[in-house]
């Protein structure tokens, strides 16, 4: 219970829920059954602006990676059974760095996908490692390649205990209505319409030694993919800096100006930074209010009125306001959600 109640205030979008539930057909029902074992109310699946914890959406898959003996549930021709990351990861622990790591993993996969798999060259300096796609993979193909390249940046960011950072992500495909949700998806920039899907990896990370071993392994495995899918990377991009300042002083007025005196540059300084990013002050501000009500809406017992006035909110009419307009439903369908403890 005190690390449900500790883990960290970010959400993901309820179409990565949505989109692995469209691809199951006949399993449908089962993993229907796995939202509600993960504390998420069925009714959210219809809509769309609707969002779930990070570790709502790990119970999930890690639930029904399990019922269905797939640990990448309904995306490709073949499941991978279990076991099958545990066995890639004992396989790269042993590895000298993290470039003899990330080989491995590419020649792993083209052993056990017939779908797709991975390649690694070198390009303007950089490590690329690319998706090769070897077959259709349907309508949500672009939520499957999101969920390899996470899976490639949370081993990788695992093996050598800190996060790797990316010069750029490449996508294969054109900016969906999502692309903002990337800057805490990915730790890089990224790019969209490009020839091929890639992460690449600046060369100061390609000689870290691998600093796990057998005996962290199973905690890392056990909270998959929790761990792949919350970026978080203060030291790089402004948008999480801000948004730390602000977690720190939830409760309190907080304005742009007290953001940027905290930050050292001037209030326009900022605004550009963030522009830069893709964001602005007050999205930022929005965005954590929303993950942490929705954070201590699904892991508590706290009056809703009570969660809206530690955000800010006097007005318990306000701040149900603000959450619909965040989410689509009212906080309650949120809590709704949540199993009984």
């Amino acid at each position: 219970m005190t690390e449900r109640l500790n883990a960290p205030a970010v959400t993901v979008p309820i179409r990565m829920i949505g989109q692995l539930l469209d691809r199951l057909g006949e399993h449908r029902p089962l993993a229907l059954d796995c939202v509600g074992r993960a504390g998420i109310a069925p009714a959210l699946l219809e809509q769309e602006s609707a969002r779930v914890t990070v570790e709502q959406f790990a119970l999930f898959y890690r639930t029904l990676a399990i019922e269905l003996d797939d640990e990448t549930p309904g995306m490709f021709s073949r499941p991978l059974r279990a076991g099958t990351l545990k066995f890639l990861c004992l396989g790269m622990l042993d590895a000298a760095n993290l470039r003899v790591a990330l080989h491995r993993f590419c020649w792993f996969f083209r052993l056990v996908l017939d779908d797709l798999h991975y390649t690694m060259d070198e390009e303007d300096g950089l490590t690329r490692i690319t998706l090769v796609e070897r077959a259709d993979l349907g309508r949500h193909r672009m939520l499957i390649l999101e969920l390899m390249l996470m899976l490639v940046q949370g081993i990788a960011s695992w093996m050598i205990e800190r996060k790797l950072l990316f010069a750029r992500v490449d996508l294969g495909y054109p900016a969906p209505a999502h692309a903002g949700e990337y800057i805490n998806m990915y730790a890089g920039p990224a790019r969209f319409d490009q020839a091929r899907t890639a992460l690449c990896i600046e060369p100061a990370f390609m000689d870290a030694p691998i600093r796990q071993d057998k005996a962290s392994l199973s905690a890392f495995l056990r909270k998959a993919p929790m761990d792949w899918i919350h970026v978080s990377v203060s030291e790089r991009l402004f948008t999480h800096r801000v948004r730390d300042l602000l977690e720190a002083g939830l409760g309190r007025p907080q304005t742009v100006e007290d953001t940027a005196r905290a930050l050292h540059i001037s209030p326009r300084t900022l605004a550009r930074r963030l522009d830069a990013e893709g964001t602005h002050f007050q999205a930022v501000k929005d965005a954590l209010r929303r993950d942490v009500a929705i954070a201590r809406i699904s892991r508590t017992d706290e009056p809703i009125a009570s969660i809206g006035a530690d955000l800010g909110f006097d007005d318990p009419a306000a701040f149900n306001r603000a959450f619909k307009q965040w989410t689509g439903t009212p906080p309650g369908s949120y809590r709704r959600g949540r199993p009984a403890s």
